[in-house]
């Protein structure tokens, strides 16, 4: 049992500060930690550290909320901080009764001084939409997951190689990026029924613009929607379809590199006066060589001190990044691919002044929209709430938990880095690693940030998982802060050894077979946990256990607590009794784990894999 302190409402008097107002932190620590003397906050207002004195200001029993009285509880400290800078990094200096003085930071309890990047953060740039922090996400990739009969009229272009649904998805060039299956728009409008028995509540649509490939990153245009798809009428079709059911939709731009089928690009391409010669970088005076995506011919990278492709693009109401955001297509959120490379070339980094324009636009047009960045390894330094809502990145969940509930050195792709053997995790190790990426971010960006178990750029989570442990892993992802991704077809126990393989066409004759309706029901149940309970959106976190195969946590707000089990083997574990209040009263919302209260502390038993969750009443400070 430790000191803790996080970004939610429990402990931060308001998330959403404005410069110069004055915020009121907490610190929860725990009487059985030992006798404390002093708290005080160190923050770095300006790169000058400052400091304010904490007192206690409640104490609560563990009892409170289950007629113990001589329980032992915790102590509350409070102190005010005056927020001067956009990102005001705060921290806590705790002095125990020996005179020992220990540091807490997001990253946990030192004896050391601690970094100034790993501080708990208050923002006060614009907050993200409040439905962020309540959103589960359903990733679809267009071209698989569903056909509706009107592609079956349609012309294909030269460069599709045509598929039949039921046929092998193929791996090798030129298939892996042309075989062409026709998913369209108004297939996703036929199967939202099944969306809607899941439960979810956000689409994510992979690029919808045309392209010359099945996955259309490369996009030749951004002023209309790919006709293979049905075309911009179909996309509204869908947004209204999906608005109409309380679904909100969100889609993806290449803010780094366009096709080179694009009509900027084939107008700039050999053509040095051209207006648009000016959103690429040019290696030779012909311009017939240029910098493109990794080197990639066919996706040309954007120069973004170019004014008229700001303008064209990320800048104003008359933009591309507005346009699909006003009626009549009304889309909630973007996400913006590989958005760690958009504006960085060489010696220039224009990456801040890219994601803040392109906030700033969707603000005037819709403040109430959300902006997901992709950045596959670690995303704090961008991420830090001035434009970007959240991250999508594994760093911080999806590799750490293949770690621990992947098979043991199991050959497989694994997320873009060299190794072909998946590391292998402790629970331990799994902490460790999710808390050391995620300490960077500031609360509310956490909030937005994705927990997939895949996606399509990925191999299926359950290609290499241990037996058993699918409820584990998405549990997690359900319960842990930050937004839960549904990669489409997971729920349909699909496999895939690579990002292509992953792209199954969705198999939805299958759904009357009982084991893939049970799967479907297991990821319903999950999903309906995350959405029916406050504290799992947005409430607070603490860790509970951490043990090599079993890991326990709690989720707080001021209406309910969540305990959470997530154990790969079986496990019988001890709580002590003031680690959550009210466990002689908790109600099993979630799996088959054992849970009793007693004197003695909080026992918990069950059979491996499992994934357990129980109602406890909330936090109660006096």
């Amino acid at each position: 049992m430790l000191p803790h302190h996080d970004g939610s409402s429990l402990y931060v008097s308001n998330a959403e500060p404005t410069l110069g107002e004055a915020v009121a932190v907490r610190v929860r620590i725990p009487r059985s930690w030992g006798a404390v003397t002093a708290v005080r906050t160190r923050s770095n207002p300006d790169h000058e550290p400052q400091f304010s004195n904490a007192t206690l200001v409640a104490t609560t029993d563990a009892g409170d909320a289950r007629d113990a009285g001589d329980a032992p509880g915790w102590d509350w400290w409070e102190a005010e901080i005056q927020v001067l800078n956009p990102v005001h990094g705060y921290r806590f200096l705790i002095t125990r009764e020996d005179g020992r003085s220990v540091w807490l930071n997001a990253t946990g309890v030192h004896e050391i001084e601690t970094l100034d990047s790993e501080d708990f953060k208050l923002v006060t740039y614009a907050a993200p939409p409040a439905w962020v922090k309540s959103s589960v996400m359903y990733q679809v990739f267009p071209d698989r997951f569903a056909r509706s009969a009107a592609a079956d009229a349609r012309t294909l272009p030269d460069w599709a190689i045509p598929a039949a649904w039921d046929t092998p998805v193929d791996l090798f060039p030129p298939g892996r990026s042309q075989q062409f299956y026709g998913g369209d728009l108004d297939g996703v409008i036929e199967r939202l029924d099944h969306l809607e028995r899941l439960g979810i509540n956000l689409i994510y649509l992979t690029p919808v613009f045309p392209g010359e490939s099945n996955h259309r990153y490369d996009a030749s245009s951004f002023a209309e929607i790919d006709p293979l798809l049905g075309g911009d009428n179909a996309y509204v079709r869908l947004i209204e379809a999906a608005h109409a059911r309380g679904f909100r939709v969100i889609g993806d731009l290449t803010s780094n590199h366009c096709g080179s089928g694009h009509e900027w690009f084939q107008a700039a391409l050999g053509n040095p006066d051209a207006p648009e010669s000016e959103f690429f970088y040019w290696l030779n005076d012909e311009h017939t060589e240029y910098a493109s995506w990794l080197g990639v011919p066919s996706l040309p990278k954007f120069n973004w001190n170019s004014r008229e492709l700001r303008r064209r693009f990320i800048e104003g109401p008359d933009s591309v990044v507005a346009k699909w955001l006003k009626a009549p297509y009304a889309l909630d959120g973007w996400r913006i691919d590989v958005a760690n490379m958009t504006g960085r070339y060489l010696d220039q980094d224009l990456n801040e002044d890219v994601r803040r324009t392109i906030r700033r636009t969707m603000t005037e047009i819709n403040p109430d929209t959300i902006l997901i960045g992709e950045s596959t390894n670690d995303a704090s330094s961008d991420f830090q709430g001035d434009a970007w809502h959240g991250a999508m990145t594994y760093t911080n969940f999806t590799r750490p938990l293949w770690g621990w509930l992947s098979e043991p050195e199991r050959e497989s792709s694994y997320f873009g880095l060299p190794f072909r053997m998946i590391p292998s995790y402790t629970g331990e190790q799994f902490v460790a690693a999710h808390s050391r990426f995620v300490a960077g971010f500031p609360w509310r960006t956490r909030l937005g940030t994705m927990n997939a178990l895949d996606t399509h750029d990925t191999p299926r989570f359950l290609t290499n998982a241990r037996a058993g442990v699918v409820p584990v892993a998405l549990g997690m992802s359900m319960t842990l802060p930050g937004i839960p991704v549904v990669f489409a077809g997971d729920e349909f126990g699909l496999t895939g050894i690579d990002g292509e393989d992953s792209r199954t066409p969705l198999p939805w004759e299958s759904l009357a077979d009982a084991s893939v309706s049970a799967t479907v029901d297991l990821y319903s149940a999950l999903i309906r946990l995350r959405t029916e309970h406050s504290a799992l959106n947005g409430g607070g976190m603490r860790w509970l256990h951490v043990g090599e195969d079993v890991l326990v946590y709690v989720r707080e707000d001021a209406a309910e607590s969540v305990l959470l089990v997530a154990a790969r083997a079986g496990f019988d574990v001890l709580l002590p009794v003031d680690a959550v209040g009210g466990a002689d009263v908790a109600t099993s919302l979630f799996g088959d784990g054992e849970l009793a209260a007693s004197e003695v502390g909080i026992r918990l038993r069950g059979n491996g894999p499992t994934f357990a969750a129980w109602a406890l009443p909330p936090v109660l400070v006096e």
